[in-house]
């Protein structure tokens, strides 16, 4: 096994990949209630689905939640949480490994320094590209998170499980119709890796060079607190329009009824809501990136730690 700089043993990136996983999938289970409340409120209001004769009341962040287990029952609180587990198996290693070989291949400056220009860059394409390989999951897991309305609407169930929606997504717009919706979903990606990616490992570098802290669950509990700040306000909007995408009526052909595109699905949002509709559900978004940031790095470093390879 090849040694670092440092003497610690430099991992395979299936194992990084492995242990990347094993993180985001914690991290997942413990905060995806926050991130069911956050999809309804971003659905709900919805101009275009009004048109078509469908009504939701506003209930805001808590009144949402309570209501899904009040109508619907706790555990529903969880509902469309496999294919999100699927989806940060693929998307969380795909992007921490991807971050980590760019960071490589960049290089660090004379002193040792990641530039910021090079983090973001590194942060965006890893986050794309992530996020391109796990889009037909988080599609699934879209569709799912908004079945409990539908039975409360009286509306027929689209999909009975996760190996169903598959199935009825390939057998009404074939292969195509999985990437549905991801120019937005890779938009968002690369916004919420440059405030994610980016801000954790330039914050933590930063305190470790010029702070006191040394390289433990204190420092890296301040950094992961910026990140999840950061990711939020940058990605919230595309989320938005991603979640409106993925979640619209489909004809025949696979295409979208509701919006031609994601500039299409903006426009519409700002013209029927205003601009603030794009940042509709930002408290739950940065409520669930919050913890969901500070699990994963407490969780993703303390692996590391463990496992003999080198701090991120």
């Amino acid at each position: 096994m090849e040694e670092e700089k440092s003497g610690v043993p430099q991992w395979p990136r299936v194992s990084k990949f492995i242990l990347s996983a094993c993180a985001a999938t914690v991290a997942e289970m413990v905060t995806f209630p926050l991130d069911l409340t956050k999809t309804r409120l971003q659905i709900q209001g919805e101009v275009a689905l009004r048109q078509h004769g469908s009504q939701t009341a506003y209930r805001g962040m808590l009144g949402t939640a309570l209501g899904i287990v009040r109508e619907e029952g706790p555990l529903k609180l969880w509902q469309g949480a496999t294919p999100a587990v699927y989806r940060h198996i693929v998307y969380s290693g795909v992007r921490m490994v991807a971050y980590e070989q760019l960071r490589d291949v960049l290089g660090r400056s004379e002193d040792d320094r990641f530039p910021l220009w090079k983090a973001a860059i590194g942060g965006m394409l890893a986050g794309a590209v992530g996020q391109f390989m796990a889009s037909p999951t988080d599609l699934v897991k879209v569709q799912m998170q908004m079945e409990g309305r539908r039975r409360l609407e009286g509306k027929p169930p689209r999909v009975h499980g996760v190996y169903h929606a598959f199935l009825k997504i390939v057998s009404e717009g074939g292969i195509r119709a999985l990437w549905a919706g991801w120019v937005p979903n890779v938009q968002r990606a690369a916004l919420v890796n440059l405030g994610d990616l980016t801000t954790y490992d330039t914050v933590k570098h930063f305190l470790l060079r010029n702070t006191s802290l040394q390289d433990t669950s204190l420092c890296h509990g301040l950094a992961s607190t910026c990140s999840g700040l950061v990711a939020a306000t940058m990605g919230t909007p595309a989320d938005v329009i991603k979640t409106r995408i993925m979640n619209q009526p489909r004809g025949p052909n696979g295409r979208g009824i509701l919006y031609k595109s994601s500039i299409d699905c903006l426009i519409q949002s700002v013209k029927g809501e205003g601009f603030i509709s794009l940042y509709k559900g930002f408290l739950p978004t940065w409520m669930r990136m919050a913890p969901w940031s500070m699990t994963f790095w407490l969780s993703f470093e303390q692996i590391r730690k463990t496992m003999g390879i080198s701090s991120f």
